[in-house]
Parts: C-alpha cells; structure tokens; sequence
C-alpha cells in the first residue's frame, strides 16, 4: 500500500521585534512517498496537485505546533466529547479554547487518564483544505511528535531566522517522553538545563544531515542521521490521529471501506491475499471437474436411453427425444391392443368408482380430452374430500364445482407424468 506523507510547515508566530506574523504564501509541501511505510523511494517539495497519488496521505504537524495536556477523560457522549474537553482545559490553556482543535489519544476512554493534543483549529483546518482543495483526501494528520517510552530527542534546524547557535546554525531539539513533549533551541543553555541528567539508558536521538554533527558536539555522543523525510515518514506511523471532532473527514462510512481496502492490499495482508486467490482456484477447478463429471454422466445416461429405444423398438431410425419417443411407441402398442391407457375413459372411470361414496347413484357424466366430469348432487363436504383425497394419492387431480366434480390424471402413481 502506497503512502504519501506531507510535512505541514510550521505556523507563522510572532517574533521579537515584528508585529505580525508573515503571510503564508500557498506554495510548495515537503513530501515523502513510500511503498511500505518503512522507506522512503521518493522525496522533495511540490504544489498540492503536483504531489504524487498514493493510497492513503498522512500530513505531519511540527512539534511546535502541538501541545500536550494530559487530564482525566470526560464522560461524555461522543458528540459533546470536543466541548466537554474544550470545557475542561479551558483553564489551562492560554488561548481560546473555541480558536483550538482537541485531538484525543488512540483508544481513550472515559474516566482514564489520557493525553490531548491542541492546535489551532483555523490553521490546520486551513492546511487540510489547501491539499483537499487539489483533490488528495487526507486520511490523517499525526504528531511530528508524542509522549512516548522510551524517550526519543530529535536534532533539527530551526525555520524561524533565529540567531545561529551551535556551529553557526539554528539548532532545535524537540524531547518527547512519557510526560510530554518540549522544544528548545539549543542557544544558551536552556534545552542542557531541561534535559535530564543522566539521560535514561533507553533514550533515542537522530539528526537531520545539515545538524548532525555539532549536535554530537553538544550532545557529547553519538546520534542516528535521519532526513526530514525519514523523520515523516516515521511519524505517520504514529497510532495518532488529528482529524477528530470537527475536522474528522466526512464519509466515514466510506472512508473505512476504502481504508479497510487499502489494508487488504498492503504487504502485511498479502499472505491472506494468496490464499484466498488460492482458495478460488482451487474452487473454481473443483467446479469445473464436477461440471465435467455431470456432462459425462448426462451424456451416459442419454446414450443408455437411445440404446433401450433401439434395442426395444429397432424400427426408430432417428432419435430426437429418447423419453418421448419411446412412450409414444409403447402408447402405440397399446392402442394396437386394445389396452386402455391411464388416462382414457376406462381407467378414469375406474378410478372414481373405487372411490365413489356408498349410497350415492350416479346421475349424469362426461368425458372429454383426458377429464371426467360426474354429476355430485346431495354430496357432503366430508364425501367430496373423501373423494378428492382417495384418488390423488393415485396420480389423480379432483376439482368440485357447483355438484359436479372433475378427475383427470396428473400423474402415474410411480410419480411419471402422462
């Protein structure tokens, strides 16, 4: 499954000595695109509709941009869940909570202790709409970073012209633990002061290229080189997801088939993809040898049917319909001697008399194409469905109507139709 990540570039902040932020100019979007998830074959900076297609987008925000607030979790109906968090960190918050968007952690609930990502609403409202605008559907918007264990330090060059720090660059160390996440610029000695000492056995750092060696300089050790993209790319594989509340993408019904489709296609499920394929084919094959097997028996059993025809009436040159055929030789056989049929007046009339109620004379009959009528004046309603139900166990069909009833053969009694 292919996954195409773009970097949201920071949010334009006020600045020492300026009295607004510069305007944002919509241009180009730091992106990565990936097979798998796990590397990235294609990276660089392109206008929204020039980005390239894949199955999912993940926009990542920077760590600037997200704060942290770990509370209890409100017991709240999910939709009034975005006002009642709004309402429970209003306090803690500098801004307008109605000028921020609340994220909640994967698989919080109500009543435990939980972390909350805020951000402006407008901004990133604003940053969706530029790439859905040009026809990506954004599936989520992650974290550049989270709180998490263990803990992890990422190097990187600052975007805001800042003074240079270490080695003649703006450096910035975004820290993220299990109880939060902070970035410091590493000019003075604020971010050596914050960082703990000794730093835990576990803790992880990478660098972009450009940083990374006076990072190991400030550092005092090693640190993995990771690029921006790389860095993305990792964090969209981040459990978070952004697009809660109001900015959760519409659809939903539809967007979980399509991403449960872009799932069914991805390398992890390409095992199940096989053995279903497998699983058809061997279906299909096992159908068509069953459709073979039944031709062949069909075929069987119509040429031992046009031998028998042959065999018992050798003056039937041509077969067309073996069954047909053959009755109407054996009715022929019949009528030559003298044979009543099952269906002729001598049998019907056979018929209703075995079944003719004791006490009761017969008036009037009629017999035409194959049905005998009989006159049933004074009949009872028991005596008619006496009647009826003697003589259809017998291949025959009974209908009364208006003091007569009405027999005609439906059927031998061996089940074979006349």
């Amino acid at each position: 499954m292919t996954t195409l990540v773009v970097s949201f570039p920071p949010r334009p902040r006020l600045r020492a000595g300026a009295t607004a932020p510069a305007p944002r100019v919509a241009g180009n979007f730091a992106y990565a695109f990936s097979n798998d998830s796990l590397d990235v074959i294609r990276e660089g900076q392109a206008a929204p509709a020039l980005l390239p297609k894949a199955d999912q987008v993940v926009a990542v925000l920077a760590a600037t941009d997200v704060s942290w607030h770990r509370i209890v979790c409100p017991k709240a109906p999910p939709a009034r869940l975005g006002v009642a968090l709004a309402g429970v960190l209003e306090e803690a918050l500098l801004e307008d909570t109605a000028q921020l968007h609340f994220a909640l952690a994967p698989g919080a609930k109500g009543g435990d202790l939980v972390w909350v990502a805020a951000t402006d609403r407008a901004w990133l409202a604003g940053e969706i709409a530029m790439l859905e605008g040009a026809g990506l559907r954004v599936d989520r918007v992650v974290p550049a970073a989270w709180p998490d264990e263990p803990a992890s330090g990422h190097f990187a060059e600052t975007h805001d012209g800042g003074d240079a720090g270490v080695g003649g660059l703006g450096l910035m160390l975004t820290w993220a633990h299990a109880d939060g996440v902070a970035c410091w610029p590493l000019q003075g000695g604020l971010a050596r002061a914050l960082l703990p000492q000794p730093l835990p056995a576990d803790a992880r750092f990478t660098a972009t290229p450009a940083v990374a060696a006076p990072a190991e300089r400030w550092l005092g050790s090693t640190v993995r080189v990771q690029s921006p993209a790389e860095h993305a790319l990792q964090a969209a594989r981040s459990l978070w997801n952004l697009r809660q509340f109001g900015l959760a993408p519409r659809h939903r019904g539809l967007n979980a088939l399509r991403e449960a489709g872009r799932r069914f296609r991805s390398s992890a499920w390409q095992p199940v993809r096989l053995g279903l394929t497998g699983l058809v084919a061997v279906q299909l094959i096992g159908l068509n040898v069953a459709a073979w097997q039944q031709r062949n028996a069909l075929e069987a059993k119509r040429v031992a049917m046009t031998d028998l025809l042959h065999t018992t009436y050798p003056q039937v040159r041509a077969v067309l319909d073996a069954p047909v055929q053959m009755q109407k030789e054996t009715d022929a056989l019949r009528v030559a001697a003298g044979r009543p049929g099952e269906a002729d007046f001598e049998s019907a009339l056979q018929a209703a008399a075995s079944a003719w109620p004791a006490q009761q004379p017969v008036q009037m009959l009629g017999y035409e194409n194959g049905l005998l009528t009989l006159a049933t004046p004074g009949w009872s309603d028991v005596q008619i469905q006496s009647f009826r139900d003697a003589l259809s166990s017998s291949g025959w069909q009974v209908e009364a109507v208006d003091e007569r009833v009405s027999l005609r053969r439906v059927s031998a009694p061996g089940g074979r139709r006349t």
